[in-house]
């Protein structure tokens, strides 16, 4: 199948998704090799499960201040270079003949702002698949303006999610209080959004003390707008609450976090396991001396060319954050 952009076809492939009561996973990225990840993770459980066609959601930020991705995907720190190539790798990753080509792949642009993110905004809208239009650091009333005059212009262009409630705190210092549904309702009646992306108690948090998915929050909002909720911050929720998402109206969940955060410990762990093959025994025992290392680091290896590379650590990181996807993938499709 490979990408899907038009309007039409990405609204049926969350209306197949419910059919089959799935909620769409949708994972961010920052550079090439979580994007190989992401689609790697999904065909092994496109094969698993006998779907070639699996839907995945591939997206990233832009200017976002929290994590400016498409600045990220590039040492250039220029986020129109880093959008044009990811936009690239995900158009070769899914040409003829790839084993990825099966796949139905949105492209999302997650936590777009109009203040930060003008020039960006005058882009095509068509090259993407969905667009997370995040006015939500502007008091409701005006958040709802913006958003609902985006609306108005794209409506024919592109799925768009809306950023539901101010966030007065985006760095998660102070725990707003969940969306309630009058919000929700207010917003989704009066923007006319396809998704409305509320504070279920995880969202832009993922790093804070206290988390937890109100469970009941996204069931009173779903029995006022229907089930048409994404979910941020999912990386923080347990394995049992995933399974029960579909069921609380829930119809899309992003990913970050939990790829960076798990696949850097594989990493270190590996690191620190096989140190004299890094940096060559005199600097392991130095490490070592310094209390820097175990008893269980190898300490006497000579280096090897074969740990001590790009391509180590990257394999290293790839394939963890592939069985990451690919357990995700699991919990939220099967």
């Amino acid at each position: 199948m490979g990408i899907i952009r038009d309007r039409q076809q990405v609204l049926d492939v969350y209306a197949d998704a419910a059919q089959r009561g799935w909620v769409l996973a949708g994972f961010n990225t920052e550079n090439l090799t979580t994007t190989e990840a992401i689609l790697s993770g999904a065909v092994e459980v496109a094969q698993g499960i006998g779907c070639a066609d699996l839907p995945i959601v591939i997206g990233l930020t832009n200017l976002y201040p929290q994590r400016p991705q498409a600045v990220n995907y590039t040492h250039t720190r220029c986020w129109e270079t880093g959008l044009k190539l990811f936009l690239a790798d995900i158009e070769a990753l899914l040409g003829p003949g790839s084993a990825f080509a099966d796949l139905k792949v949105l492209i999302h642009l997650d936590h777009i702002r109009p203040d930060i993110d003008r020039d960006l905004l005058g882009w095509d809208m068509g090259r993407f698949s969905s667009i997370m239009y995040d006015a939500s650091s502007r008091p409701i009333d005006q958040n709802i303006a913006a958003t609902a005059a985006f609306v108005q212009e794209h409506r024919d262009e592109i799925v768009i999610e809306g950023a539901c409630g101010e966030i007065a705190d985006p760095l998660g210092q102070v725990k707003p209080e969940p969306t309630t549904p009058d919000a929700a309702e207010r917003f989704w009646r009066e923007t006319g959004v396809d998704l409305v992306v509320a504070d279920l108690g995880t969202q832009h948090r993922a790093a804070a003390a206290e988390l937890e998915y109100h469970g009941e929050v996204p069931r009173q909002i779903t029995e006022r707008i229907g089930p048409r909720l994404v979910l941020h911050g999912a990386s923080s929720i347990r394995p049992e609450q995933i399974s029960n998402l579909f069921a609380d109206g829930v119809r899309k969940v992003n990913i970050w976090t939990a790829l960076e955060r798990d696949a850097t410990l594989a990493l270190l762990r590996d690191m620190l396991t096989n140190a004299a093959k890094l940096v060559g025994p005199e600097q392991a025992r130095q490490l070592a001396a310094d209390g820097l290392l175990g008893e269980a680091a190898d300490t006497k290896s000579p280096a090897s060319v074969s740990h001590f590379t790009t391509h180590y650590r990257r394999e290293l990181v790839f394939g963890r954050m592939k069985k990451i996807v690919a357990d995700y993938l699991q919990l939220l499709y099967v």
